[in-house]
Formats: C-alpha cells, sequence, structure tokens
C-alpha cells in the first residue's frame, strides 16, 4: 500500500509561529535569536509580504522586482517592528504584522505612485516621442489614436507573429497593457516591465525579445500610419 504524502499546509502563519516571535523578544541571546528567526519566522514573514503585496496590487515599485520588496518588507519587519509585538495587549500576530506590512506598502506604493505620475500619460509624452525620431506633427495622427489601431491591428495577427506559446502568452499580456493603459496610470518602462513580469510569471529575457519584436512592428507600422494615414494588411 502507498502511503499519501500529506499536503504541506497553506497556513504558513501559526500560532506556533507567534510563540517563537515571543520567545526572540523574550531571548537576549543573539545566537538563539538568530536561529528562532532564521528557521521559525523569516518564512512567515516573507508570505505575508508576499500575499499582501499581490493581492492589493502593489506594484508601483522603486525596487527592481517584486521579490526585492518582499524581503525590503521582511527586513523592515526584522530590524523595526518585531520587538514591538506585545501578546499582553491581546493582539495576534498575524493581524498585527499584517496591518503594520498593508500600511508600510500603501505608503509605500503611494509615493512611488505619485513619482511615476510625473511621467505623465500617453497623450504627455506623444511630442518627446515624435521629437526623438524627428517626426513633424501632424494634428490628425496622435500616438493615442494609432496606439488603439496598432493594437487591434496586432491582435489579429499574434498567432502568427509568435509560434511559442510562452512568447504568445507574453506577447497578449504587453497588448492588453496597451489596450488598457488609461486605466493603468503605468507609464514608466521599469514598472511596465515589473508589471508585466508579474502577471505573465516570465522571465525579463523572455519578456524582453517579445518587447523588442513588438516595438519593431510598432516603428515600421507608425511610419506607414503618418505616411499613408491608414494601415494596410500585407495581404489585403
Amino acid at each position: 500500500m502507498v502511503k499519501k504524502r500529506r499536503k504541506k499546509s497553506k497556513n504558513y502563519f501559526t500560532k506556533e509561529t507567534e510563540e517563537f516571535i515571543v520567545r526572540y523578544n523574550n531571548s537576549n541571546d543573539v545566537n538563539y535569536r538568530n536561529k528562532i528567526f532564521t528557521e521559525h519566522i523569516y518564512y512567515p514573514f516573507y508570505k505575508l509580504a508576499e500575499n499582501i503585496i499581490h493581492t492589493f496590487k502593489f506594484y508601483y515599485l522603486d525596487t527592481d522586482s517584486v521579490e526585492d520588496l518582499k524581503h525590503e518588507v521582511v527586513s523592515m519587519l526584522y530590524e523595526e517592528k518585531i520587538m514591538k509585538f506585545d501578546p499582553t495587549n491581546g493582539a495576534k500576530a498575524y493581524s498585527y504584522f499584517g496591518t503594520i506590512v498593508k500600511r508600510w506598502l500603501i505608503n509605500y506604493n503611494n509615493k512611488n505612485f505619485k513619482k511615476l505620475k510625473k511621467v505623465g500619460s500617453f497623450e504627455d509624452i506623444e511630442e518627446s516621442y515624435e521629437d526623438d525620431r524627428n517626426i513633424k506633427s501632424n494634428s490628425q495622427i496622435t500616438l493615442s489614436t494609432f496606439i488603439d489601431l496598432w493594437t487591434d491591428y496586432v491582435l489579429e495577427d499574434l498567432d502568427e507573429m509568435f509560434q511559442k506559446t510562452r512568447e504568445l502568452q507574453i506577447a497578449d499580456a504587453v497588448i492588453t497593457v496597451f489596450k488598457t493603459r488609461n486605466d493603468l496610470e503605468i507609464f514608466k518602462k521599469k514598472a511596465l516591465y515589473i508589471y508585466i513580469r508579474e502577471i505573465t510569471d516570465c522571465e525579463t529575457p523572455h519578456l524582453t525579445k517579445v518587447i523588442k519584436k513588438l516595438k519593431s512592428h510598432f516603428y515600421e507600422l507608425y511610419y506607414e500610419y503618418y505616411n499613408k494615414g491608414l494601415l494596410i494588411r500585407k495581404d489585403e
């Protein structure tokens, strides 16, 4: 008879975790405290940060990745908050630290969102985009108008442009970002990369490869649209 493997508990922050936090705070032995934190507290703190980040979509980052942000949250709890936990006040460790993490991330997110908003909207950056490519302004052609046309155009050809399933998923996510750009209010390249990486769970090299191909396609059709005022498929 083959024994079934026990499923790993999804409850990462348990009563035992709280007990170890109390032991950590009550000890003056540095080595003992380091051992407790490493073996029994670090992972619950890490998962707490991870779940709150993804649940509330705290993706306006000042780090290179969400992974870096998780470690930043854990460091904040370790350096500033863990010693302040007092179970005699009736607080449960999970709720106590969860509230701290959520408030910290709200402030962090809002601060970075304000930075990103300074970049402006797609309409605001249109002039600089055209200047960078020496394209003379044309009142009948706007970048926003072209993006709407281009996303619809590309969606119809996506299966032909990307044969590999993984690349197709990434490309679809990228185009979706452009189609919903007015709702996202994320315009900084770094933030867009992180956002797309999170919703596709892809590695940066894969994302870069897909974006490079879409970028080339975008420029080619933009010039065609500028000169002719319409997009014509090659098979038409």
